[in-house]
């Protein structure tokens, strides 16, 4: 009667093991690995693959966004803007990253006990975070522009111990 007590619990830890493993990676971003169906996005895309992407990243940060009223971020420019890495940029900024106070609470809280380094792909959408939380920290007045930049601080204090954690530089609060 043991051994089967011992085998079923062998048998529910290596589905347990699993099953986290497998399902660890939507934890941060879920929109990422769920697209709609009516949508053109990629599964999971990133967009920093090379250092001209980078700078390309850079580049679409620096020119002129723009924010409409249900939330869609979209670029000015119309040259950066024709780009196949902008396609890329927009789906990531309008389906991917939050956008609403209290999802973006959520994402610091899952960040702050986020064991290890964050994966390069989570790092990229936790920085465009950042940058939309600083835009609209920018755009707020008032008891908003507070609540903000209290959304701002937090996502920069994750990316900050992640960044040290990566460096390996002792963490402090």
């Amino acid at each position: 009667m043991c051994w089967k007590t011992l085998l079923l619990l062998l048998l529910c830890y290596d589905a347990q093991a699993t099953v986290s493993h497998r399902w660890s990676r939507a934890v941060l971003f879920p929109a990422a690995h769920r697209p709609k169906r009516s949508s053109s996005m990629p599964l999971n895309p990133v967009l920093q693959s090379s250092l001209e992407e980078v700078e390309l990243l850079y580049e679409f940060l620096l020119g002129e966004l723009e924010i409409s009223p249900d939330l869609e971020i979209s670029i000015k420019d119309e040259e950066l803007a024709s780009l196949r890495k902008a396609s890329d940029f927009r789906a990531i900024c309008n389906a991917v990253i939050p956008k609403r106070v209290p999802d973006i609470r959520r994402l610091s809280a899952t960040l702050s006990s986020h064991p290890g380094v964050l994966k390069k792909e989570d790092f990229e959408r936790t920085a465009l975070t950042l940058a939309y939380a600083a835009y609209r920290t920018a755009l707020s007045q008032g008891h908003q522009k507070d609540i903000w930049a209290q959304s701002l601080r937090s996502l920069f204090q994750a990316l900050r111990r992640d960044l040290m954690r990566s460096s390996g530089s002792r963490v402090s609060p």
